[in-house]
């Protein structure tokens, strides 16, 4: 996705031919050698090219050839870890970076303690204030100030499991004309379920992507939603009743582990992928009828936002 967005915003954007690593199947990384030959050759041109200050790694393969030709540079490198639970790659890289930015705490079970910086994630920041979007938030989506809304969001590709939640409650759905549903399906689904039951409600509004992520935070009473660092940093800002479905498909279940972290403090609802597919609506719809639940969550996930992530990052890097 980041090939298309960062280029539409007016940014150059270099892709790396590394993979990740392939548990459990030899032939699958008899090509990698080469792979990474290749990236740390294509790094070093774009380092040498570009001349930069600074490098920051912010996880996955991708930031390990670019970080590590850095190093070999002398150029000061940075580690920006988003999860709970910290990457393989960040973990190879943290010796030799300057500070690690992170958004957790305890996070000194896998860096150097005095290395650690607790910044928090950036976040856009038109999430700030969100409260004077929110009949703009209705307009652009077409939706019903009147109505309670429920913003359903599986990431730009989509989420099955959350797919199929919503196909599969469409007589609950249609029971409850009291509601609305913003629904991102997701490039992947669209086609499967665009024409399904539940797309065709009048209290249903299915959208592949959220253009204006700020205005679907602003008219949500409560957001469903996977546990990927970068959302659940953008609830904790926009101080949103949550429901969070970890993807169970990503590396060392880290999602989980970010939802732990805040439905262990009561700051959202956690609900399991193998549950999700029937239960998930039902949860959902319990939050959006139970006020004084969805404002004692409201409490406990703006105690832990970070808004101002983005300026202290830079500031840590400015001093160095």
């Amino acid at each position: 996705m980041e090939m298309e967005k960062v280029p539409q915003n007016g940014y150059k954007i270099v892709g790396l031919p590394i993979a990740g690593f392939q548990r459990g199947s030899i032939i699958k990384n008899i090509s990698l050698p080469f792979k990474l030959v290749n990236s740390l050759y294509k790094a070093y041109k774009v380092l040498k090219s570009f001349k930069p200050t600074a490098v920051i790694g912010v996880g996955g393969y991708a930031s390990g050839p670019l970080l590590k030709v850095a190093n070999l540079l002398n150029i000061p490198t940075f580690i920006q870890e988003q999860n709970s639970y910290a990457g393989v790659t960040n973990k190879l890289l943290s010796q030799k970076a300057k500070q690690i930015f992170v958004a957790y705490d305890s996070m000194g079970q896998f860096f150097p303690a005095n290395k650690l910086v607790l910044t928090g994630n950036p976040v856009r920041q038109d999430l700030i204030n969100l409260g004077s979007k929110r009949l703009e938030g209705y307009s652009y989506y077409q939706l019903n100030p009147n109505l309670k809304t429920i913003v359903v969001m599986g990431g730009s590709l989509g989420a099955k499991t959350m797919n199929e939640a919503m196909e599969n409650s469409f007589e609950l759905i249609k029971s409850r004309s009291d509601i609305q549903i913003l629904w991102q399906v997701g490039k992947l689904y669209k086609e499967k379920f665009s024409n399904c039951e539940t797309a065709k409600l009048p209290n249903v509004h299915l959208f592949e992507f959220l253009q204006k992520m700020d205005f679907a935070y602003a008219v949500a009473d409560v957001v469903v939603a996977r546990a990927g660092a970068l959302t659940i940093s953008e609830v904790c800002v926009a101080g949103l009743p949550t429901i969070l479905v970890p993807s169970p498909h990503v590396a060392e279940d880290h999602q989980t582990k970010n939802a732990e972290s805040l439905s262990k403090v009561q700051a959202a609802i956690l609900v399991k992928d193998d549950l999700a597919k029937n239960t998930l609506l039902e949860t959902a719809i319990k939050l959006i009828d139970n006020e004084p639940e969805r404002n004692s969550l409201k409490q406990e996930i703006l105690k832990l936002a970070k808004p101002n992530a983005t300026k202290e990052i830079v500031e840590h890097i400015s001093k160095i």
